[in-house]
């Protein structure tokens, strides 16, 4: 993963934490995914909330000069998917999430928290 891609994930983990995203992941699909080099996935308790997470994440890039490519499942609020090019986040409801495991369909996964 590019030192770019790296930082536009860490800076979408970042936004998606401070709307209390929970088990926030980042995956390395470089060389795997012809779309996207890496993907944030997060869930959330409700489509509220994953709503919330959506804008705060779309405005605190949009801040950084990061735009949004595109932006998918935002009215219904249960699998939000936001491109912003080198890098995919993916909002789930956990229902949805454990559902669709992506974390399983792609792997590489690189943990955000290193463990204590």
């Amino acid at each position: 993963m590019s030192d770019i891609t790296k930082k536009i994930a860490e800076k979408i983990v970042v936004a998606a934490e401070d709307k209390k995203a929970t088990d926030v992941r980042i995956l390395d699909v470089e060389g795997i995914s012809m779309v996207t080099d890496s993907f944030v996935i997060c869930s959330a308790n409700s489509d509220t909330q994953v709503k919330a997470i959506a804008d705060h994440i779309e405005k605190e890039l949009d801040q950084d000069g990061i735009k949004m490519l595109h932006k998918e499942g935002y009215r219904e609020g249960r699998w939000v998917l936001m491109d912003f090019g080198t890098c995919i986040t993916h909002i789930f409801v956990q229902e949805e999430r454990e559902f669709y495991n992506l974390e399983r369909l792609w792997g590489n996964e690189h943990p955000v928290h290193e463990e204590d």
